[in-house]
């Protein structure tokens, strides 16, 4: 019977890259795990089953240079990539080691491949129930068990950790191999980095030897703890519980600044723990993840943007008609023309258009225009504007100016203070606030959210229009997220305030990347008296997508649709907290709505509710941007869930502790972004 250790092992490591090459004492990692198991006397054979990524190029090198045989195959599919490697080398008995455990005793594999042999079973493993130290976790299976898994299993965990197929199934004889005491608490694997300074030190300590076992580990425990403190805090088996996605966001959070490029799509905000992070497709209201799991989106619909739903088909049919012909060109692209027209048309107080492909962009633009109009600097904003200086700068003159607006404790790190002075905040439904800049400051241009989360009071906005007139002052309207949501163009129309310039986007190209300054020619007219220009605001793309998305709003009157199930789902959050005896505070326009606790626990309970719509297979905090997508049967199952939700925050209401019940982190906090 031929024994054949097989060692998984890739370069790409999820939460660590390329720790498997990581130098102790002049030696990689991985050959320290090679040197170990070859004084295993019941293994026949060492082979590499690594990946056929170029990545992992000088991997495969090094393993070769030292004597060990390689097999290369898929990255993802872990369970074909071992099952052809134990084939081609006449395996009988399979071992799948784990570069990542570099710690592995070759007396403890014996004794279990001896063990196996004995009771002639399917699989035996430490690790089923773990009672031996993380970084021992060996399995040992016959090639027959492999075979059948590798014919049968379908599921993407089953195909990324080999074995799942086996020991879940209840198609063969499995068993777990217990250790005399439980060490399960002991962590001597290596997913962090924090894990690898604790390996590091037991290797330097016993170098020059290769040879010493667990227990002596052990018995260093005793005597120097100090060694061992670096990942006590870790989990075990963190890395095979987190999903593909989650993964990935370790990933970025070591390659890309911040982790990604936008604060409202951070896991943290939602579920730090189980939040799926990515997407592999989205249709309609469903978004798949990178494991195939199918979610419902009753949450934030791609941050606003996608009222026609996710991946509209006539939408992309006329996008890819379009760009088949090429996306950009030495040429400008007709589209952008036709858009404009579109856009006044909607909205025939207003004369020019500019377009961008972001709503930063787009309030930036806003803002120099009017600057450049009024002759003036000074502006005074209501609400969440992006994260241009600008705006930001407003924290130069007081750290918490932006503390209703946007985020708390925003640090404007970064910006010229030279700008201190320049923007100033007021409320909503505040107009004295308004009135005390204007008397206080020469203010050029107000710039403001028509509304968000509170409804304007006692003629504000047209008392901010009058204001505006009376005092020479641009007023624009930034209706990047209101906009198209309760009216067809801007929350301006239903008003019936008229701006001098307003800002659309997110809803506008129905996922695709199209923004629009629009106002009235004697204003827009700056754009050419100052500089303001980009390359990519030339792709054929946006402005097609922006085209069909008007067209297909205008038709099928999105508008009306969605503000009709916006305000079926506040009857439904107000029927159930009710019926929970649950206090609930609602706050946003129906298609853009939310809700808060008045207990003090509010984030908890926020986390909560994600965490188990999660397991029913929604995405849903307390916040829901509705398309046309969401029909009454998802709010109804939605709501049942929902319901049975609230049934266990009342008992928390009662003496039930919360965090009891969470599996995790609570979410943190975000954007405020009221008026």
């Amino acid at each position: 019977m031929k024994v054949v250790a097989l060692i998984q092992a890739r370069m790409n490591s999820t939460r660590l890259p390329k720790k498997v090459m990581m130098d102790i004492k002049s030696n990689p990692m991985i050959n320290y795990l090679i040197s170990r198991l070859k004084l295993s006397k019941k293994i026949n054979q060492i082979v590499l089953a690594t990946t056929e990524r170029n990545s992992d190029d000088i991997l495969a090198e090094f393993v070769s240079s030292i004597g060990i045989d390689i097999y290369r195959g898929s990255e993802n599919n872990v369970l074909d990539r071992f099952y052809k490697a134990a084939k081609k080398f006449e395996a009988d008995i399979v071992i799948r080691i784990t570069a990542d455990c570099p710690l592995i005793d070759p007396y403890l594999i014996d004794k279990v491949i001896e063990d196996f042999n004995v009771n002639n079973e399917d699989y035996l493993s430490n690790a089923l129930n773990p009672s031996f130290p993380d970084g021992l976790d060996c399995e040992v299976f016959s090639f027959q068990a492999l075979e059948k898994a590798w014919k049968d299993a379908n599921k993407p965990h089953e195909l990324e950790h080999v074995t799942p197929y086996i020991y879940e199934s209840g198609k063969f004889k499995i068993r777990n191999y217990k250790s005399r005491q439980d060490l399960s608490h002991h962590r001597w694997t290596v997913d962090e980095e924090l894990d690898f300074l604790v390996i590091k030190n037991i290797f330097e300590y016993f170098h020059p030897r290769i040879d010493f076992n667990f227990t002596e580990i052990l018995n260093l425990f005793e005597r120097q703890p100090g060694l061992f403190k670096h990942n006590r805090h870790i989990e075990r088996n963190a890395g095979s519980t987190m999903s593909t996605g989650k993964k990935l966001w370790e990933r970025a959070k070591k390659s890309i600044a911040g982790g990604n490029m936008l604060l409202s799509k951070r896991p943290d905000l939602f579920h730090p723990k189980n939040w799926p992070t990515y997407f592999s497709r989205a249709k309609g209201c469903e978004i798949w993840d990178l494991d195939d799991n199918k979610f419902i989106d009753m949450s934030i619909m791609g941050i606003g943007t996608n009222i026609l739903g996710y991946s509209n088909e006539e939408i992309n049919e006329f996008v890819i008609s379009n760009i088949s012909n090429g996306n950009m060109s030495t040429l400008n692209c007709p589209e952008e023309v036709h858009l404009a027209e579109k856009l006044i048309e909607i909205h025939p107080w207003a004369n020019q258009v500019r377009f961008a492909r972001s709503g930063g962009e787009a309030n930036a633009i806003a803002i120099r225009i009017a600057r450049a109009a009024s002759g003036k600097d000074k502006v005074a904003f209501c609400g969440y504007h992006g994260w241009h200086d600008w705006y930001l700068s407003t924290n130069l003159n007081n750290d918490k100016n932006l503390d209703s607006h946007h985020i708390e404790g925003l640090n404007p790190s970064g910006v010229p203070s030279s700008l201190e002075n320049t923007a100033f905040p007021f409320f909503y439904n505040d107009i004295e606030s308004l009135k005390n800049l204007i008397k206080n400051h020469d203010i050029g241009v107000i710039k403001m959210e028509v509304s968000r989360n509170d409804q304007p009071k006692d003629n504000f906005l047209k008392e901010v229009r009058e204001l505006a007139t009376a005092n020479n002052i641009i007023l624009i309207f930034d209706e990047c997220t209101s906009g198209f949501r309760q009216t067809f163009g801007g929350l301006h129309k239903f008003y019936e305030v008229f701006p001098d310039m307003a800002m659309f986007g997110k809803a506008l190209g129905n996922g695709f990347a199209i923004t629009a300054v629009i106002g009235k020619k004697e204003f827009m007219d700056f754009a050419q008296s100052t500089f303001i220009s980009s390359t990519f605001w030339t792709e054929r793309s946006g402005p097609s997508a922006g085209l069909k998305t008007l067209e297909i709003m205008e038709r099928e009157k999105s508008w009306e649709k969605i503000t009709e199930t916006g305000k079926k789902i506040k009857n439904m959050w107000k029927k159930i907290s009710k019926e929970n005896e649950i206090e609930i505070e609602q706050f946003g326009l129906d298609a853009l709505a939310g809700f808060k606790f008045s207990s003090k626990s509010h984030t908890a309970y926020k986390t909560y509710i994600t965490q188990e719509m999660l397991k029913k297979g929604f995405l849903a905090s307390n916040l829901v941007y509705v398309s046309t997508e969401h029909s009454q049967e998802i709010l109804e199952e939605y709501l049942f869930h929902l319901d049975n939700i609230f049934k266990t925050l009342k008992s928390c209401e009662e003496g039930q502790n919360i965090y009891d019940l969470l599996d995790g982190p609570v979410s943190t906090d975000g954007f405020k972004r009221v008026n």
